[in-house]
């Protein structure tokens, strides 16, 4: 039997179709590729420095003086900024551009979380499979999607949930968490989502409590609450903390009325933190959003059973009186007024059909509208003044509510939005600096979502890096020409693929689908602190099966034992990457032993750091998380998980010592 667990074991540490006398050696000094003489932003918002950027494989392998080592592709990017890959959290792409991504690549993305409002697939695994059949431009992760499994159990009207649909409703999400959903969106502004209540919605999130994900929500503004944007947001704190899950504002913005207020909300936020109850948000570089001209101007009640049941009311005299009125209390307190909103498919404001229809209100003029069209609309709603101070919280991640896309008569987000932050709120304002705005792209938005590879320049990290010039990166899309691709993007990299060079795309289709385990957390970003961990004792691990080899949900096997596992680990408050030792043997004599680490990320009792390991004399890329225990198993010890380029998974609970120490100041906040 004890043969029978190591040869498992070894299956499981070997490399996919190789044998140990089979796995080939590297030399360490030569690489694929080698970006010379940049300056490293490394997305934990410390300070730049200059070094080279050495990729092997897909993974980052060295950072530092590599002037000794040569690589088959060498770019030279002296003079440029070398930051991770940007990190869209909040995306609405369409599936036929992704192999494409222009748009994307050339704001520097290179990965994308899909299913953004609520919205999703009963299948993410489907959907991932689907993309990824197709090819990929740029990585896509997915969310379950809350607004799709309501609709989909209690249809278009506002009818109470019994404990029957929420049953249905939690088994829908709880089966794409275990597909590897990032984490639970919604948008409980967005019809019929609109119609549940604070303890349905608890009821049917919580059953994500053990996952510890988050909850992106596009606040819910109601005519009860005077369309208060704080009272969306206090909405939006209250699910998320009933439920278990982190709050996170989406598109942030503080609306109409309330505009010049963010002090006050952003002081809410902190408290919350403070307490405990780590609250984010994403936001974008604009005063305007995008979305169809019904779905947050015409009332709710007016909605309810869908677009027909709503058509029917505006021909009844009495009921549409009541619409135009409603409405146009929905615009006076949400939006700038009419001259703002603009149908952009058309390219018509909605002051100028009000002209041309003889309209009596803005209200009366979207009723008319609706009664024949169902258009989206740009919608202007804030104070530039808010958006800054927004920008400048430090749990606020940079997102372009947008996605790889090709429409030409859209939202200047969709090819703006990450160059503006660094043309206009980096180098013309200095609203951020570069270390700040590069984190809130990168390693925030890997944070809030729960990635572990990415969002940093560190060694095993996967070589997602976007190269930029500071002196010219800007935007060029506007509302009347939204498909303008910004400049200044010079090169990027997707799994260290060549993605974009000098400003151009390629073609390569680089990309991967990704997929959250229990063991990827959401979390604060706080690296700068000292913090470390130490590991000793017997790892009773299981091996993932091929298919499921990035998800925590399919990874039945045998159990199999390693011994002699050995964690030794810390990374000062100041220190770019930690130091220390990792050591794995098997029981058949297999040692895995790290010559290098990237940057310990802690969280609560967890922690996860990657690194450049030896497997049977070849350097592989490696991704390390300890966790204090495993909380989709009540009372488990604690557990590890070691992902090594090339390999199936290795998960499993450590029985022996296990210490995880993170020395946060007090009153200190993230870079």
């Amino acid at each position: 039997m004890r043969r029978l667990l190591s040869a498992v074991l070894a299956s499981v540490l070997i490399p996919l179709g190789a044998t140990v006398a089979q796995t080939p050696t590297r030399t360490p000094t030569t690489y694929d590729l080698i970006l010379r003489g940049g300056t490293v932003v490394d997305g934990t918002g410390a300070p730049r420095y200059r070094a080279d950027v050495a990729v092997t494989r897909g993974h980052i392998a060295r950072v530092g003086d590599l002037a000794s080592a040569t690589a088959r592709t060498e770019i030279d990017v002296r003079g440029l900024f070398v930051a991770p890959g940007f990190i869209n959290i909040h995306s609405h792409a369409v599936p036929a551009a992704l192999p494409t991504a222009e748009n994307m690549l050339t704001q520097g993305v290179t990965t994308e979380l899909l299913n953004a409002d609520g919205s999703a697939p009963a299948d993410i695994g489907a959907q991932l499979d689907t993309l990824a059949a197709h090819g990929l431009a740029v990585n896509v992760a997915s969310s379950a999607g809350f607004n799709s499994a309501w609709a989909a159990v209690m249809g278009p009207s506002n009818t109470r949930a019994t404990p029957d649909d929420i049953a249905r409703m939690r088994a829908m999400l709880l089966a794409n968490l275990e597909r590897g959903a990032f984490g639970i969106s919604a948008g409980l502004d967005y019809k019929p989502a609109y119609f549940s209540t604070v303890p349905e919605a608890i009821a049917v999130l919580s059953v994500a409590r053990p996952w510890r994900t988050f909850f992106p929500n596009h606040d819910r503004l109601t005519p009860e609450s005077g369309f208060s944007s704080r009272k969306g947001m206090e909405e939006t704190m209250a699910i998320g903390e009933g439920a278990g899950l982190v709050p996170v504002f989406t598109h942030m913005k503080v609306q109409g009325r309330e505009q010049g207020t963010a002090d006050a909300v952003l002081a809410m936020m902190r408290r919350s933190s403070a307490a405990g109850r780590w609250v984010a948000a994403d936001v974008y570089p604009y005063l305007a959003g995008q979305t169809s001209l019904a779905a947050l101007i015409i009332p709710g009640w007016a909605q309810d059973g869908g677009i027909a049941k709503m058509r029917e009311r505006f021909a009844d005299p009495a009921l549409r009186a009541r619409i135009i009125a409603e409405s146009d209390a929905a615009i006076a307190a949400r939006f700038n007024g009419p001259e703002g909103i603009l149908l952009n498919q058309s390219g018509r404001k909605l002051s100028d059909i009000m002209r041309q229809q003889g309209a009596t209100s803005a209200g009366d003029a979207v009723v008319t509208v609706l009664e024949t069209e169902s258009p989206s609309a740009i919608l202007s709603f804030g104070a530039e003044s808010d958006l800054r101070k927004i920008l400048q919280h430090p749990d606020a991640s940079i997102a372009c509510d947008c996605g790889a896309w090709t429409d030409p008569r859209a939202h200047p987000r969709g090819f703006g939005t990450f160059p503006r932050i660094l043309g206009h709120y980096v180098r013309e304002t200095h609203t951020l600096t570069w270390e700040s705005a590069v984190r809130k792209m990168s390693a925030l938005p890997a944070a809030i979502v729960g990635m572990v590879d990415r969002g940093l320049v560190a060694p095993g990290m996967a070589a997602d890096i976007t190269v930029f010039d500071t002196a010219t990166v800007i935007d060029h899309a506007t509302y009347e020409s939204s498909a303008l691709k910004s400049e200044g993007i010079r090169v990027v990299l997707v799994n260290g693929a060549i993605a974009l060079r000098d400003g151009a795309v390629t073609g390569v289709r680089g990309g991967t689908t990704l997929r959250r385990s229990g063991h990827m957390p959401s979390r604060p970003l706080h690296l700068d602190a000292a913090r470390a961990v130490s590991v000793r004792g017997t790892l009773h691990a299981r091996r993932a099966s091929a298919s499921g080899a990035n998800a925590m949900g399919a990874t039945a096997a045998a159990d199999v034992i390693a011994t002699h596992v050995t964690i030794e680990l810390a990374q000062g408050a100041n220190a770019r990457v930690a130091s220390g030792e990792l050591r794995l043997t098997t029981a058949a004599g297999q040692v895995v032993r790290a010559i290098s680490f990237g940057t310990i990320q802690p969280g609560a009792d967890w922690l996860t750091v990657t690194g450049r390991a030896l497997v049977g004399g070849d350097e592989r890329a490696f991704t390390l998380l300890v966790d204090g225990a495993d909380p989709l198993a009540a009372g488990s010890p604690p557990a590890v998980e070691l992902r090594i380029e090339g390999m199936l998974p290795l998960t499993g609970a450590v029985h022996g010592r296990t210490n995880i120490r993170t020395n946060r100041r007090t009153g200190s906040t993230p870079r």
